[in-house]
């Protein structure tokens, strides 16, 4: 998948590809029902207009079902991207689709969600942090609109050198309350970041600003991101290597044979309570794998949201 899309240039090309696609697998899939293009499905009354008789769906189903389309928007959506030192690991993978860093699946996956919304009539808006909240728009549900996001999104998909101010520590906690604050009316928050909190206190904090949005009535889908083959799985040579934390710029010479055992039992411990903590809070945990397609980022987002229709 990515070897096909990897010559796609502009986020607008890629996002309508990504979708089409995914459409054209869940009408093959066990989850035809739900509606990506119109509000929803009904079933047909006898006597009424056959106008809206979806078809395609009776040549699959055998039964008679009408789409429905609604003039206002369904629901309001907020995709809150980190863009922090942090999220360019791996730094080789910046603005490379083929294999991407966190950034730059964090902006592709984005950008496909906004063309899901639009196309159901949901309005969405963008907010991006790092230290602080670095900018966050209104939501609009317009192709105008999304035009305007993906001006913001492709500057984050360009190559950054070593020494790049953004490469600085996240406030997600911060961003997160202020978020909750800012969204006045009930939404649903849909967030990209890899979590990357050094200590319990943070872990804390950060909990505390995902059920500040939960009290505000938000509903929240949390997408973590990793790389698994090396931040999760450490696989590296066995031999020195020297890493260099993205955020501080604090290096350190590590032989990997000698860490491997504790660092995979810390990272996936720490995953296993950042799954645990949402399940008890009632957020929508989804892990997200970078090395992978799209798939893992729509269909949970289509769950989500016919659950809440």
């Amino acid at each position: 998948m990515f070897e096909e899309l990897e010559r796609y240039k502009s986020l607008d090309f890629f996002a309508r590809q990504v979708v089409e696609g995914f459409i054209t697998g869940l009408h093959r899939s066990p989850f035809h029902g739900f509606s990506v293009e119109f509000s929803e499905h009904r079933q047909y009354n006898n006597g009424e207009s056959t106008r809206n008789i979806d078809w395609k769906l009776y040549g699959r189903t055998d039964k008679l079902f009408v789409k429905t389309f609604e003039e206002e928007t369904n629901l309001r959506c907020q995709l809150i991207i980190d863009q922090s030192g942090s999220m360019f690991f791996p730094v080789e993978g910046q603005g490379d689709l083929k294999h991407p860093n966190k950034l730059t699946f964090s902006v592709y996956a984005t950008a496909a969600l906004t063309e899901l919304l639009l196309r159901q009539r949901d309005a969405f808006g963008l907010t991006l942090f790092s230290d602080h909240i670095d900018l966050s728009t209104p939501t609009r549900s317009s192709r105008t609109h999304q035009q305007y996001i993906y001006s913001l999104l492709e500057p984050l998909l360009k190559p950054v050198n070593a020494d790049d101010k953004r490469k600085s520590t996240a406030s997600v906690a911060e961003s997160l309350h202020l978020t909750a604050e800012q969204l006045h009316r009930r939404s649903m928050v849909i967030i990209f970041t890899d979590a990357f909190v050094g200590t319990e206190k943070e872990r804390d904090e950060l909990f505390d600003a995902l059920r500040h949005l939960r009290h505000c009535k938000h509903e929240v889908l949390f997408f973590h991101t990793f790389e698994l083959a090396r931040e999760l799985d450490f696989e590296f040579d066995n031999r020195p290597h020297i890493f260099i934390d993205l955020e501080t710029g604090q290096r350190l010479k590590v032989q990997p044979a000698e860490v491997a055992e504790t660092y995979r039992s810390e990272m996936h411990r720490q995953q296993s309570e950042l799954k645990q903590r949402a399940i008890q809070y009632n957020i929508d945990y989804q892990p997200v794998d970078v090395g992978r397609g799209f798939d893992q980022i729509l269909m949970p987002f289509l769950i989500k949201r016919q659950r809440e229709k």
